[in-house]
């Protein structure tokens, strides 16, 4: 359940007040209090049978006693109360309700059922949607709505607040009162037992009020939801988040490297990343960031340059940039000379551009118009400290002025206090973005790169794969149910290699041995130098009991660190079972990079990818990003480019560079493995070498567990549909393959779209415009599969037939979030009509939806369009409504279910 009847909830036109309250300081009263004084202009009606009148409204005695179905009702009984009360309002009509009551999840009934279970089940006959419990309510000012208990109300705006803390809304209200903050809605999720982050976040993408999205986090329970609706909102507004709070790692997460580095708050991190949402550490950071994302345009690049007239402050705000990963614009030739030109001999000469401390205003305005014309230049900082030669409006109005024409952001930062007060509101009138502090300047800065890097991972083409691979999964499962049986949550060395090799990760041979006389041999088969480990279920990091020996070059060597290592790990752990040794070639690559590639599961957002610097030094050195599957090239790319290792892959001195598209390559295997295996709970790769020769890992650690989901089910964003594939025969005896969109298709669709006649786009688009900027183009190809699907038909090019392949068609539907209506769209590229393409996507495409519980498929189609009507018709839609003779649009329809 998302959207379904939120209409009630965030625009009611009458409230019930369950439980409202003559008592000063009831919560009831408190409640009723606010919705009479905030101006609501609906009907309120109080509801509770020890009253006749409360504040001059006639009070009910129950909710069957009200005169009228209330669009809203907000619940103040007590826990044990709320089922019932639910459960009448239900059968009464009412389709939304805001329950304050708190305790709802810790009292249960008879029957087992906690309170809060009991009323979802009351509600759910009815699909009565429920904001709470245990929240203080909800604000929407626009509507003059103040359902809520909260000491305030909110001033109108066009931000939307969402937070699970109620205590944190109280102190919200108090900032945003003092600061001129106003709001479109104002939420109190509480415990989220119905309507939770998702829910709302989809309802307000589509809110015309509403121009930006905060939200206050402490938990996130359905993860695919959330993730899918907040991709598809923050490609339209800013989504920007506070996420309190660590969660607690499980038990077993200290099984592997992996597990101990990437908590809970690492993974948080990478969902909000990838989800488009823009992370950031405090209540008034969060504020500070959506007035820059709203003051600003889109950056073009990441460069910084600096405009001050004090050397200090300037310098202060090159730290902090640096410090969070920004960079610095190198200033070129020209715009030195010009500079040069224009300003005192005792300039800076570089980048900050210090403009010296006496800077009148007209100095200002020369130096920013230079620096701004430079092309290496993406936004420009203004920096002014007080003086007692010129007046700090004036050169704040010089300013003001020369950015007024600009194409690129120009960020100021008056500092001091009484004496820079008039220039902060003259910058905010004019619509620049205006800081206290360099430090404050400079994070507002790079809040703006962040949100720039998380629009473009959003709408980034995809690098293809640079090659197909097919796992050996008949393998896996074999390793996988072997050690189930036994009753094994951790593979041993050999199963974890077998498992990587069955995916075509290249793996050191190794070989097992029971004794030392075994070791013996199969070192004489491998070859020496030979590196031994000790063997057991028991022992997971082996250096830390003395369990690895490395460069053994002859068999008395082997022997006697055989011995040694077997008396070290009985001395330090009796416990452990030792099944024996384990012996692989001994690999020399000097200059190979030692790193870390890991999995684990959280129990949010279900599998994790985690990359970072390795060897046995790992948790001390911490170099690590944490990424969300599946992955792509582009994905695995920045993944890797997060870390500091990355740095070093890039090759120094007598150093060569790593092969990062195979590194790349690397990262997705290990993220589809996770996927295809729902069992592979945690894994290491420590270490992985990786060097101008390639990759190998030296090591894997495994752990298992049984799993009753299929291996995609865990996933927070549902991965590419591989199984859709359909091969089809054309009219005049073609075959071409339907499969579902990718990423990566972008090129092609472009192409496609290209060799679309102007009539037929017309007809398709219902506008004759015929370019589509990227960020349209990675809408079509780019999609959420949970929520939307797009079939392209496809054959090898022709003209060049190692090259990609060309797109001949495609068919889309979008589907509301509640899987009730999918809306469907579908063209062919010219040259192709008359072939039978059309109807075999639409064929398609309905197949897919009915397979999925969609209850119905609708299409607008222009009354024009004859070709596409009969098509429709032939397939079984009929027209919605009689279709007046004036309109343009024809709409169809097709049930779907039952």
């Amino acid at each position: 359940m998302t959207i379904r009847n939120l209409d009630k909830l965030f625009a009611p036109k009458s409230v019930a007040v369950i439980g409202a309250s003559g008592t000063p300081a009831r919560v009831g009263s408190v409640v009723l209090d606010n919705l009479i004084r905030g101006g609501f202009n609906g009907a309120i009606w109080p509801v509770n049978p020890k009253y006749r009148s409360l504040q001059e409204l006639p009070c009910y005695a129950s909710v069957r006693a009200l005169p009228g179905v209330p669009d809203l009702a907000v619940i103040v009984v007590p826990p044990a109360a709320v089922p019932e009360q639910i459960a009448m309002l239900g059968e009464l009509g009412c389709r939304a309700a805001v329950v304050l009551t708190a305790g709802l999840s810790t009292q249960r009934l008879a029957d087992g059922r906690s309170l809060q279970q009991a009323m979802l089940d009351a509600a759910k006959p009815y699909l009565l949607r429920i904001l709470g419990p245990n929240g203080i309510g909800l604000i929407i000012p626009g509507l003059r709505l103040n359902a809520s208990f909260a000491h305030a109300n909110a001033a109108p705006g066009q931000l939307a607040f969402v937070s699970q803390s109620g205590a944190l809304c109280t102190i919200v209200l108090d900032w945003a009162r003092q600061h001129g903050v106003g709001f479109s809605h104002f939420l109190s999720v509480g415990d989220s037992a119905d309507v939770d982050f998702g829910d709302i976040i989809d309802y307000l993408a589509t809110d015309p009020q509403t121009r930006a999205i905060l939200l206050y986090i402490e938990s996130v329970k359905n993860a695919r939801k959330f993730m899918s609706a907040a991709r598809a909102a923050a490609r339209n507004k800013p989504i920007v988040a506070v996420k309190s709070g660590r969660n607690a790692r499980a038990a077993q997460a200290a099984a592997s490297h992996t597990g101990a580095l990437a908590g809970g708050d690492d993974v948080y991190t990478a969902a909000l990343r990838r989800a488009g949402i823009l992370r950031v550490n405090g209540v008034e950071e969060l504020f500070d960031t959506v007035e820059t994302l709203a003051r600003s345009r889109r950056l073009p690049g990441e460069r910084l340059a600096i405009v001050t007239n004090g050397g200090g402050p300037g310098v202060m705000a090159v730290d902090t940039l640096i410090e969070c990963g920004g960079t610095m614009a190198d200033l070129s030739a020209a715009t030195l000379d010009a500079l040069d030109a224009t300003l005192p001999s005792t300039w800076s000469h570089g980048n900050p551009v210090d403009i010296i401390g006496d800077a009148p205003s007209q100095r200002y305005a020369d130096a920013l118009k230079i620096v701004l014309a430079d092309p290496g230049v993406d936004a420009v900082l203004v920096m002014h400290a007080p003086t007692a030669i010129v007046p700090s409006l004036q050169p704040a109005q010089a300013v003001i002025e020369t950015a007024r024409g600009a194409t690129k952001n120009v960020l100021t930062c008056w500092s001091g206090g009484e004496a820079v007060q008039a220039a902060r509101r003259a910058f905010a009138e004019a619509g620049l973005a205006s800081y206290e502090t360099p430090d404050a300047a400079a994070r507002a800065f790079m809040h703006m790169v962040d949100y720039r890097r998380n629009m473009k991972n959003l709408m980034e083409i995809p690098a293809e794969l640079p090659e197909n691979f097919s796992p050996d999964h008949a393998a896996v499962r074999t390793v996988i149910e072997i050690a189930l049986r036994e009753g094994r949550s951790m593979l041993n060395e050999i199963e974890g290699k077998r498992i990587l090799a069955a995916y075509g990760i290249p793996v050191v041979p190794t070989e097992a041995a029971i004794d030392t006389a075994s070791a013996v041999s199969a070192a004489q088969r491998i070859g020496y130098p030979v590196a031994l480990k000790i063997l057991s279920p028991d022992i997971t990091h082996k250096s830390d009991v003395g369990g690895v020996a490395l460069n053994l070059s002859s068999k008395a060597e082997l022997v006697t660190a055989a011995e040694a290592m077997l008396a070290r790990v009985r001395n330090r752990r009796p416990d452990a079972r030792i099944d024996g040794f384990t012996i692989q070639a001994m690999i020399r690559r000097p200059r190979a990079h030692e790193l870390i590639v890991g999995a684990l599961t959280d129990p949010i957002f279900g599998p994790a990818i985690m990359f970072g610097q390795g060897g046995v030094g790992v948790e001390v050195i911490g170099d690590r990003a944490v990424a969300l599957p599946p992955l792509n090239m582009h994905l695995a790319h920045d993944l890797i480019d997060r870390t500091k290792v990355s740095r070093l892959m890039a090759g120094y001195r007598d150093f060569p560079p790593v092969d990062r598209d195979a590194l790349a390559a690397l990262l997705i295997r290990v993220a589809q493995m996770i996927a295809d295996h729902a069992e592979l709970a945690e894994l290491d790769i420590n270490p992985l070498y990786a060097d101008d020769q390639g990759m190998v890992a030296l090591d894997a650690r495994m752990v298992i567990r049984p799993s009753a989901v299929h291996g995609h089910d865990r996933l927070a964003i549902r991965p590419y549909p591989s199984g859709l594939d359909e091969t089809v025969t054309l009219r005049s005896g073609e075959s071409v393959l339907l499969r579902p969109v990718r990423p990566e298709d972008e090129p092609a669709h472009e192409d496609f779209l290209q060799r679309v006649s102007a009539e037929d786009f017309r007809l398709r688009f219902f506008s004759p415009m015929r370019q589509l900027p990227h960020s349209e183009m990675a809408r079509f190809t780019q999609i959420d599969y949970e929520r939307e699907m797009a079939f392209i038909a496809t054959r090898p090019n022709p003209a060049d037939a190692d090259g990609p392949a060309e797109t001949l068609g495609v068919v889309r539907a979008i589907t509301d979030p509640d899987n009730l209506r999918a809306e469907f769209a579908v063209l062919v590229r010219t040259d192709m009509k008359g072939q039978g393409l059309g109807e075999l996507l639409m064929r398609k495409i309905i197949d897919y939806c009915r397979q999925r519980g969609t209850r119905e498929i609708v299409g607008d189609i222009l009354r024009e369009n004859q070709a596409m009507r009969t098509l429709a018709a032939e397939l079984g839609f009929q027209r919605v409504g009689s279709g007046s003779t004036g309109s343009d649009v024809v709409e169809v329809r097709l049930p779907l279910q039952g």
